[in-house]
């Protein structure tokens, strides 16, 4: 701890670190505003506890521990954007509402593809198609850098996405051995 530091009575003890229960005790009302944010309590505990492991952390750099509750409350409220952030990128859907999206390729299909098969079958698109398709699933890049990269309008790549995507999934399923075909190895048998 440094030096400079201000010490309010019994949040700092005597070899210079926070006494964590008495900081605890004496700033637990972060989560009120941890509260007023997130509007969930499991929410808000979460972001409080949050606040005070950086706390215990960090601690060190403060140089007012007057100011304790403060550093605490802007703690929570970078957690709670950073989390709004977060979710806005990442959207939670459920399997009912991205039912339609699916493929309908069987079980039996899917097991017999391998990652060769799978490039081939792109190798094998129209170059229109394969670009927006392999830069989208094989290299992440989202809808507005593939359209950069590319020199095509969002929308172009989208399109050409969906296209591309019904396009490889036919001849992917032309691909694979029709569904009544064995799908046992037998060994033979051993004399004896």
């Amino acid at each position: 701890m440094r030096a400079d530091w201000k010490r309010p009575p019994g949040l700092v003890m005597s070899d210079n670190t926070f006494d964590m229960t008495a900081v605890v005790d004496a700033h637990y009302g972060v989560y009120r505003f941890a509260l007023s944010l997130a509007r969930e309590p499991a929410d808000a505990f979460d972001l409080t506890q949050e606040a005070f492991l950086r706390l215990t952390e960090n601690g060190h750099r403060l140089r007012d521990v007057r100011k304790i509750k403060a550093w605490l409350l802007t703690t929570v409220y970078r957690e709670f954007l950073r989390g709004r952030r977060r979710d806005a990128r990442y959207s939670m859907t459920t399997l009912e509402d991205v039912e339609s999206e699916l493929t309908d390729v069987s079980p039996i299909v899917a097991e017999q593809l391998d990652g060769a098969t799978v490039l081939q079958a792109l190798a094998d698109l129209d170059e229109v198609f394969r670009a927006p398709v392999a830069l989208f699933y094989l290299e992440d890049y989202s809808y507005a850098e593939i359209g950069e990269i590319l020199g095509i309008p969002v929308g172009t790549v989208m399109s050409r996405l969906s296209r591309g995507k019904a396009r490889l999934q036919r001849a992917l399923t032309q691909l694979a051995p029709p569904n009544d075909a064995p799908n046992v190895i037998r060994f033979p048998s051993q004399a004896a």
